[in-house]
């Protein structure tokens, strides 16, 4: 039991860290109306670089990172971290998407799956794939529902409903690949695709 409850807090922690993440939205949101576009994707690869360089020396030179260390799963400690993949996720998705897919693609990574996290975590109970949950899964494609109706709400439900459910495969779906990349790049795809041909 106390290993269910520190396995609990501690993922509760990791989605914390990601929940940061959308500070990094704000800025672009914020860099791209007043320098432009280009100074907003600039701002992202530096971004980018910086957490490769705290890779490097995590991975290359077995330096051991403070603050973020400690949130690194067992199968990340000689790999590298999500929030890489994260970042070059929102890179992709915000140079091949619309601004609203895209934006919608990265919440649906963000709290799609620290619904499916956490709620499978605390009360999943049948898996369905490997580690994945019923209960976390069904938690993850409501979220991204929510977050389909709220960024896209004058778009077609079908996009919606198509991005949730693509989302929400993807997770369940992906366990050696990072999640971090493969649902917003899936889902924003599936996105563009049926609003350009809807």
């Amino acid at each position: 039991m106390e290993k269910r409850k520190w396995s609990f807090k501690h993922e509760v922690g990791r989605k914390i860290i990601h929940l940061m993440m959308l500070l990094v939205l704000i800025a672009y949101f914020f860099i791209n109306i007043f320098y432009g576009r280009q100074s907003a994707m600039l701002f992202l690869a530096a971004l980018l670089m910086a957490f490769l360089i705290l890779e490097y020396l995590r991975l290359e030179l077995n330096w051991n990172v403070p603050f973020f260390s400690k949130f690194i799963r067992p199968k990340e400690q000689n790999r590298v971290y999500g929030v890489i993949f994260f970042i070059s996720a929102t890179i992709i998705s915000l140079a091949a998407f619309d601004f609203k897919i895209a934006i919608a693609a990265l919440l649906m990574t963000t709290f799609g799956d620290m619904a499916a996290a956490i709620i499978g975590k605390r009360y999943g109970r049948t898996s369905i794939f490997r580690s994945k949950t019923f209960a976390g899964s069904m938690a993850e494609l409501i979220v991204n529902l929510m977050v389909g109706f709220l960024v896209l709400f004058r778009t077609n439900i079908l996009v919606i409903i198509a991005m949730a459910v693509t989302a929400t495969a993807a997770e369940i779906l992906t366990d050696e690949l990072d999640d971090n990349l493969v649902v917003p790049v899936f889902s924003g795809f599936v996105g563009q695709i049926l609003l350009i041909v809807i």
